[in-house]
């Protein structure tokens, strides 16, 4: 898997969110990778349901990024604007997960060394 440092993430990240001019809510935090590094975790909290989603690059033979929603135990009541606006939200989260994708493919950057 290549490697992507978070300072490459919030790159990125910051990029998209001048590009569409939303996003506000979204980061990369703090997550150790399998070299010891920080590797950086991109999180998109949701003002529209309580699950936690963030987008993970790609992992073992699959070469696509993916958003993962976290489990969660009570359900979440939507109205139709509120649903609405989750599915704005999800919007985002997907173009993201895709803008990751496409800018993976010709990074290369060396990782750390244990």
């Amino acid at each position: 898997m290549p490697y992507r440092s978070r300072e490459t993430l919030q790159l990125w990240l910051d990029e998209f969110t001048a590009a569409r001019g939303d996003g506000d809510l979204i980061k990369v935090v703090i997550q150790d990778d399998s070299w010891g590094d920080d590797g950086g975790l991109v999180v998109v909290p949701l003002r529209n349901a309580s699950t936690t989603v963030y987008v993970r690059p790609p992992m073992g033979g699959d070469a696509r990024w993916r958003v993962v929603f976290e489990p969660q135990l009570d359900e979440v009541a939507l109205s139709a604007e509120e649903t609405a606006a989750l599915v704005a939200e999800l919007g985002t989260a997907a173009e993201l997960c895709g803008y990751l994708e496409v800018r993976s493919v010709a990074h290369i950057e060396t990782a750390p060394t244990a």
